[in-house]
């Protein structure tokens, strides 16, 4: 089980404020960022290689939909989490079910996803 201030997050975003609202959410959290990814093919590369905990990914990357992201870091095992402002009405129907964190969120919001998807408790 890993300790959040242990986690490796890789953060996928379009939006530069939101981005960078995360990664401060995320420092504050003790948690390493990897990224941020503002696009797909950028997302992508690094859900395959990139040595990563777990990740957040906007649903909606520059109008793209971000699945195959979550599709490859499922392959790889890796725990993510959808950020939408939709909940899960922009998910498609092989992602629902995923944990979504609803926009806008605070941080005592990420934390919580963070922790289910680690397994962490408080």
């Amino acid at each position: 089980m890993k300790t959040l201030s242990s986690l490796k997050v890789l953060v996928v975003e379009d939006e530069a404020l939101v981005s960078m609202l995360v990664e401060d959410m995320l420092t504050d959290l003790g948690c390493a960022i990897v990224g941020p990814a503002a696009e797909i093919e950028e997302a992508l590369r690094l859900a395959g290689s990139a040595d990563i905990d777990a990740a957040l990914l906007d649903v909606n990357l520059g109008g793209r939909p971000i699945f195959p992201v979550a599709d490859a870091l499922k392959a790889r095992g890796v725990p993510f989490a959808f950020a939408s402002g939709y909940g899960e009405a922009g998910l498609s129907d092989d992602h629902r079910g995923a944990a979504v964190l609803q926009k806008p969120f605070r941080e005592a919001d990420l934390r919580r996803v963070l922790e289910g998807l680690v397994g962490e408790t408080a």
